[in-house]
């Protein structure tokens, strides 16, 4: 192998631009994936905008989680072999056409699934499990509501509180993207531009779990029509960084904001995620009972571009990197 690699450059953030960079080495736990297809998720554009800079000791270069094969192992890493499919999450450094992933974290590729599938698995299923199964404490009978449903994180929640017995609404904003929503098993879809959300969330009998990928003043939003007892999960701002509470609420209602981020998880959590999906999500994606909701695939040399059509809120569900 070469010693150099292609790979989006970081001094050209908030651009991407196509440059060499050195080829990584992979450590102690880890193989070095050549890799075929490569998630975007909206941590990337915050990252390339100057907002979410990489841990320290990571790789600058974009890109949480990957699909490939194995090219090289590090020491100490047993059960993979040269040659492996692999997909998972990673700290960074995806979107490069080489990329270490910890062997703790990384999950075997059935032959069924296809590099993009899954490229599009890892950061949402694994979130999606923190958040509600874990964090949520999701139960069957329980009403969940899921903002952006329409979005990678969106589609997986859906799925995956149906399958856990709840009631899901969510929230769209188009005609498309409420049937979208609805044919992944939405029980009730609300179009943000036509009602209000909270009125119809109350209509419906308030909710137990909020998944909230939007922040700012939806979190406010989010107290009026949550339950007694019930929880909020932030995970996301793109609204902004500030909300308010309604402190007397949370009180009498005994409600729960917690925020979450996957990313700063330490590896041993991850693991147990990575874990989870492989074991309980995987063989369903496999055999068609839960879907990857992939939206398109641009070509790696067209990141520009796919980020543009994410940041445009085009999308229905993941967008991925095509590396040939």
């Amino acid at each position: 192998m070469a010693e150099t690699m292609n790979a989006v450059l970081p001094d050209a953030y908030p651009k991407l631009v196509w440059g060499t960079q050195p080829r990584p080495v992979a450590g102690e736990g880890q193989l070095l994936v050549r890799v075929r297809a490569a998630g975007i998720n909206r941590a990337d554009l915050v990252q390339a905008a100057g907002n979410y800079p990489a841990a320290p000791g990571e790789s600058a270069v974009l890109g949480l989680e990957i699909a490939g094969e194995v090219v090289a192992l590090g020491t100490d890493v047993t059960g993979f072999s040269i040659g492996d499919a692999v997909f998972g999450l990673v700290p960074g450094g995806g979107y490069a056409e080489y990329c270490v992933l910890d062997a703790a974290l990384a999950i075997r590729k059935p032959a069924a699934l296809s590099w993009f599938d899954a490229a599009s698995l890892p950061e949402v299923w694994m979130t999606v499990w923190l958040n509600l199964v874990e964090l949520g404490e999701l139960r069957a009978g329980q009403r969940l509501l899921v903002h952006a449903g329409a979005s990678g994180i969106g589609a997986a929640a859906i799925q995956l509180g149906k399958r856990f017995g709840a009631e899901v609404l969510t929230t769209a904003g188009s005609a498309e993207k409420v049937a979208w929503c609805t044919a992944l098993g939405a029980d009730r879809v609300i179009n943000y531009h036509d009602e209000d959300f909270v009125a119809a969330v109350k209509a419906a009998g308030g909710a137990d779990l909020i998944l909230e990928t939007v922040g700012g003043d939806y979190l406010g939003r989010d107290q009026q029509c949550l339950n007694r007892d019930g929880s909020i999960i932030v995970i996301g701002l793109l609204r902004g960084t500030k909300a308010e509470l309604n402190v007397g609420l949370l009180l009498v209602k005994r409600q729960r904001v917690q925020g979450s981020a996957l990313r700063s998880q330490p590896l041993d959590a991850k693991a147990r995620l990575a874990a989870a999906v492989a074991e309980h999500i995987l063989p369903d994606i496999v055999r068609g009972a839960l879907k990857p909701a992939l939206d398109r695939v641009f070509a790696a040399g067209d990141a520009q571009a796919a980020h543009d059509y994410v940041v445009q809120n085009r999308n229905q569900g993941k967008v991925v990197l095509a590396f040939d």
